[in-house]
């Protein structure tokens, strides 16, 4: 999740940022947030697919690997009101493992609702600034109950990432910027 987007030239830029960032061995597959909301939304969408960039704005793909198929799914923004789970989710087999990138985090309490498996999310920052006993004295609307870390909602599993930018002001205390890297693997059939 590139956050800023608002504060670039045009939404080719970001493109081009997308581009550089996804061209390291990587295939990436980004949602829109909250603060893509102060651009326009289409022209960002428009400029990463004119470079080959999949935007998942309520929509979910089939990903392949040796032989095993899982779905990713993106919505669109929660809080701008655009997203819509049941169309996203309406072209997933019920019985298929389902992994759904959603910017707000606190928005798993409805997804847990559904069958998705793993719901990864940013947003908060982590609060960016924690204090000691205390934590964070600001989160945003949406990323207030689950700001970062692994928690476990129903059947769901949520993964909150701090990211590794700011908003507001160019500091972090206490909250690490911070990469998350995930290896899948299949589940062993009990027999």
């Amino acid at each position: 999740m590139l956050e800023g987007a608002r504060e670039l030239p045009d939404s080719s830029s970001l493109a081009r940022i997308c581009w550089r960032k996804c061209a390291l061995d990587a295939v990436c597959w980004p949602i829109l947030g909250n603060h893509d909301a102060g651009s326009d939304p289409n022209r960002i969408t428009e400029a990463l697919q004119a470079k080959g960039i999949t935007v998942l704005r309520n929509r979910s793909i089939p990903f392949e690997e040796a032989g095993q198929r899982l779905w990713l799914a993106g919505l669109d923004d929660v809080l701008e009101e655009r997203s819509d789970l049941d169309l996203t989710l309406r072209p997933v087999p019920k019985s298929e493992p389902v992994i759904l990138l959603a910017h707000e985090p606190d928005y798993a309490n409805f997804v847990s609702h559904y069958p998705v498996d793993l719901q990864l999310s940013g947003h908060s920052h982590g609060g960016q600034v924690r204090f000691p006993l205390i934590g964070a004295p600001y989160l945003p609307p949406l990323g207030k109950k689950y700001p970062r870390g692994l928690h476990r909602i129903r059947g769901l599993t949520l993964y909150t990432n701090v990211g590794i930018g700011t908003i507001r002001l160019p500091v972090r205390f206490c909250c690490p910027p911070e990469v998350t890297l995930f290896t899948l693997r299949r589940m062993r059939q009990s027999s």
